[in-house]
């Protein structure tokens, strides 16, 4: 082994996490102790995400050593871009542990413990290879912390974030005061179909992105959504107005100026993928499920309401349900359920219109497991995607392309409440989402932050 490239140690977390981090260290080496590849095959068999990912990782190395002709693996695998993947790949090697495990501290006597194990191997190195920067990366803050006793450097991994840091987070939404005006002095202004549109010269460099959410002045001030970007230039118009007293969605009025550039997005038949995201009764799931039962029921331009969440709990499980798929997901759809009632009430007809109504509704509102879905193709369907921040980039990316012609994916999410393990705020498939779908002409996000919902749940979001 070379001294001059650090040596990772991955620890079995990791690669249950991404089975593709063993491609991800550049030009430097890789090391898998015994003990993660005995954990890698004790959890291989399953239907869940984890026992997948550790199948992909077998079969990553079998692969390898198969192109390569390699039986003795003493010198390590070369390592190379599997096959249908686009990966940037370094220079590095693959290398594994040949000897037999030892136990090289007294501080970890009991090696019947998986994490001991990969401790000490990664003591072991660190004597074998004086000269060499030795690192272990893990998932898990307490081997961390064993291996940082120990004098053996240890890091999280990082490449499965979105970014650094969740205050980095394209919120979709750019504020600016009056000085506006006449801080673009050169501006075009017409109007188009009825809309008021701007054309300002590009001189600020990047910050504008398709679909954005431009408010200049106060509450009540103009409110924009961007539509052009081009080398010179950036084109905005104005946006319907669904404050109360105005237009409304299946009898729901905004009540801030981020409810109405959601409306707006979630109205908008050019946008085919929205995200919202913001704290508890801020209205995200009121605001997408009014503005699907208008587009389906009145404009006819969806034929069928799909919803679906992942089935992550906040507290202990409770066991299997009985019932179709549809009554197996009910007591996860109490916000689905909830917001329906407050849709549902016809102002004529009591008991029997309000029966009624819910009838129709229940023919166009479909509920469909997470675990369901891949195979699928949705055409000309609202699928709506609650509790995004439970979902992991890989599940994330399997919804999204289930989707046909004519569909529109909405995921709603707050990355604060995140239940699903080893999930991040920077990790969840709806930090993904936001920022991997910021610079698509076709998709809009915007983050919800005043709460609407009562004042005892605007003071318990902040006070506790």
């Amino acid at each position: 082994m070379g001294s001059e490239k650090r040596l990772y140690i991955l620890d079995t977390n990791v690669l249950m996490h991404d089975p593709t981090s063993i491609f991800r260290f550049a030009e430097h080496d890789v090391y898998l102790p015994m003990m993660v590849l005995e954990e890698l095959d004790a959890a291989k068999k399953g239907l869940s995400e984890v026992a997948r990912n550790v199948r992909q990782v077998s079969r990553f190395i079998g692969e390898m050593m198969h192109w390569q002709g390699v039986t003795d693996l003493d010198e390590g695998l070369e390592l190379r871009e599997p096959e249908g993947l686009e990966l940037s790949v370094g220079t590095g090697r693959l290398y594994f542990q040949t000897t037999a495990p030892e136990t090289h501290s007294s501080l970890l006597k009991d090696g019947s413990f998986a994490d001991n194990e990969i401790v000490s191997a990664a003591f072991a190195l660190r004597e074998a290879y004086p000269g060499r920067e030795i690192v272990l990366v893990s998932k898990d803050i307490n081997l961390r912390i064993k291996a940082a006793i120990l004098g053996v450097q240890a890091q999280d991994y990082h490449n499965d974030r979105a970014l650094d840091d969740l205050s980095l987070l394209y919120r979709g939404l750019r504020q600016h005061d009056e000085g506006f005006w006449d801080d673009h002095p050169a501006l075009e202004s017409w109007n188009d179909g009825g809309r008021a549109r701007y054309r300002i010269p590009l001189d600020d460099g990047n910050g504008w992105y398709p679909n954005q959410c431009v408010a200049i002045g106060d509450e009540g001030g103009v409110e924009a959504l961007v539509k052009e970007i081009d080398d010179s230039s950036v084109m905005f118009q104005l946006i319907d107005d669904y404050y109360e007293g105005r237009k409304n969605v299946w009898g729901i009025n905004a009540r801030n100026r981020e409810q109405n550039f959601a409306l707006n997005l979630l109205m908008d038949p050019d946008i085919d993928f929205v995200t919202l995201m913001g704290t508890a009764g801020t209205g995200k799931t009121l605001l997408t499920l009014a503005a699907a039962l208008s587009q389906t029921m009145d404009d006819k331009r969806y034929s069928e309401i799909i919803v679906t969440r992942a089935t992550v709990s906040i507290g202990e499980d409770i066991g299997y349900l009985p019932g179709t798929e549809e009554e197996k997901m009910t007591p996860w759809m109490g916000a689905l359920t909830d917001n329906l009632e407050v849709l549902t009430q016809p102002q004529e007809g009591g008991e029997w219109g309000r029966a009624a109504t819910n009838d129709l509704l229940a023919s166009r509102v479909k509920v469909r497991a997470l675990n369901f879905m891949r195979g699928r193709t949705f055409l000309n369907r609202f699928v709506i995607i609650d509790e995004a921040q439970n979902i992991t980039p890989k599940q994330m990316k399997a919804l999204l392309t289930r989707a046909g012609p004519g569909t529109k994916m909405v995921c709603l999410g707050n990355v604060e409440q995140i239940d699903t393990p080893y999930l991040t705020e920077t990790t969840s498939g709806l930090t993904f989402a936001v920022d991997r779908f910021k610079s698509w002409a076709h998709a809009g996000h915007i983050t919800l932050r005043r709460g609407e919902r009562s004042r005892l749940a605007d003071f318990a979001s902040e006070a506790l």
